[in-house]
């Protein structure tokens, strides 16, 4: 349409909203759906949580608040990286937003200029490449293969890097693929940052509290001090605090960014939901006793799925350190043909067969960036993932 933006031709629509849209529509027709495409605990929002904000609503704050966040907000966001992270801002260094994907934006158009590079290590969250074409930059992949836990190396970071590049963007444990740096592993990326005093670095730290099997979690600022005032530290309420719908994303960082941000923010939303705002405050200073009893099921989810996708035939999973997703490699059934006859070639047919034969709603690999292979949420009930399962290994027995 002539009068849509050229914008829109530097963009495309998330894949995971589109499978998650079309498991909907499925299920709504009738179909037994199982989806495994949103990134969403399926455990509900803790009581004193709900109670906070309950209690805001009926001392009646629910007017508009500052653009960037209440002060008793970026209070608790200071206390958080502090205790958790060893990190020191102040508040004037904090900004908080409608979810953690509006502070990434955010950051991105109050930085790119056309012919700004941002390397994004791939597999990548479908949104940061598109959010930097938005923004007018250039989005710069680096694929990170399992045979290196789908992490990057410090060589390829140095190939990457150009007089162009403005940004790095890194999200341990990662989605898609749940791999977690260690701190060593991360040190070896923040040397190599440390010589490029022009790249900045966005970190993602959204799954910080979803790690297993006693892995530390570290955030680059923390392993490299010398990062620290060129680093936008990124976290939320979301998944730890299974409050996604409740949409607050915080950020610290140094306060000329945070002010440019707070000055898009201020045409674009203005302030966040003031009554999410308040459950926040409570998520962030309360009991954090649920966290450690969610994470036990999610690990017993995660070894659950990553046994019975091995058992797939042609499919292979690796375990990751952390997040709720697993990423399986379904290399091994491309060339076969499905029961309908289709012969799968990419992984995009690989989840439409699947979905058409066996009703179980996944996210194809390439969209986030490596294929052949596919993402699976197991953020959901432990029998919903166990019939998935079984039809994932059937739907892979049927193929010829």
């Amino acid at each position: 349409m002539p009068f849509l933006s050229a914008a829109l031709d530097r963009v495309k629509p998330s894949a995971t909203i589109a499978v998650t849209d079309k498991a909907r529509q499925l299920k709504a027709a009738g179909r037994n759906v199982i989806g495994l495409g949103a990134g969403e605990p399926d455990f509900d929002t803790p009581a004193n949580i709900k109670l906070a904000a309950i209690h805001a609503i009926e001392a009646g704050k629910t007017k508009y608040t500052a653009v960037d966040g209440i002060p008793e907000l970026k209070d608790a966001v200071v206390a958080k990286f502090q205790r958790e992270n060893g990190l020191t801002y102040k508040p004037s260094q904090i900004t908080v937003g409608t979810g953690g994907k509006q502070v990434l934006y955010n950051a991105l158009m109050a930085t790119l200029n056309p012919g700004d590079e941002v390397i994004i290590p791939a597999p990548y969250w479908v949104s940061y490449p598109e959010m930097v074409s938005l923004a007018g930059g250039t989005p710069v992949s680096i694929v990170c293969t399992a045979e290196h836990g789908f992490k990057l190396q410090p060589q390829d970071l140095e190939k990457a890097i150009t007089p162009k590049t403005k940004w790095i963007i890194l999200c341990s444990p990662s989605n898609p693929t749940g791999a977690a740096y260690t701190r060593a592993e991360l040190k070896k990326i923040t040397d190599v940052l440390v010589k490029h005093p022009h790249v900045w670095v966005m970190t993602d730290d959204m799954y910080e509290h979803l790690v297993y099997d006693d892995f530390e979690f570290t955030t680059p600022a923390q392993v490299e001090p010398q990062l620290f005032d060129r680093t936008l530290t990124v976290n939320g309420v979301s998944k730890a605090y299974c409050m996604t719908g409740w949409r607050i994303g915080y950020a610290g960082g140094p306060e000329q960014l945070i002010k440019a941000m707070a000055t898009i923010q201020s045409q674009s939303t203005s302030n966040p939901c003031s009554i999410a705002q308040w459950a926040s405050v409570e998520a962030l200073n309360g009991t954090q006793e649920f966290i450690p009893l969610n994470n036990k099921m999610f690990k017993e989810r995660r070894d659950l799925v990553v046994s019975m996708l091995n058992q797939a035939t042609g499919i292979s999973c690796p375990r990751p350190e952390g997040a709720f997703y697993v990423y399986p490699s379904c290399a091994g059934t491309m060339g076969k043909t499905a029961p309908s006859g289709k012969k799968l070639t990419n992984d995009e047919e690989f989840v439409t067969e699947l979905l058409e034969t066996e009703g179980v709603a996944v996210v194809q690999g390439s969209a986030f960036g490596l294929g052949p292979a596919f993402r699976i949420s197991y953020a959901t009930k432990t029998s919903d993932l166990e019939d998935a399962c079984k039809r994932i290994q059937r739907f892979c027995g049927n193929l010829r």
